[in-house]
């Protein structure tokens, strides 16, 4: 089975913010996002996946998931281009 590490942007009160998770199946995960039944940080906003990555297993896309949370210069440089071209 193949997992996914995402990040998805809305724009909230002229600011960009962003979301980081992992699940198996990227547009269904998407999809209760943007139905407000996804995490509780990201219900009521529209939500656009802007990075995906594809792993074999599970445990990667855990140990992955963890260090773009942590790297908000990672994070930033993604969310800019993102605007950049937006």
């Amino acid at each position: 089975m193949s997992y996914f590490v995402y990040m998805i942007i809305s724009k909230r009160r002229d600011k960009w913010i962003t979301y980081v998770g992992y699940t198996n199946n990227i547009s269904r995960r998407i999809s209760l996002h943007n139905t407000s039944k996804g995490a509780k940080f990201t219900r009521g906003k529209s939500w656009k996946v802007i990075y995906s990555r594809k792993y074999s297993n599970k445990v990667d896309a855990m140990k992955d998931e963890y260090k773009l949370k942590k790297n908000y210069k990672l994070r930033s440089k993604i969310k800019l281009e993102f605007i950049k071209n937006e």
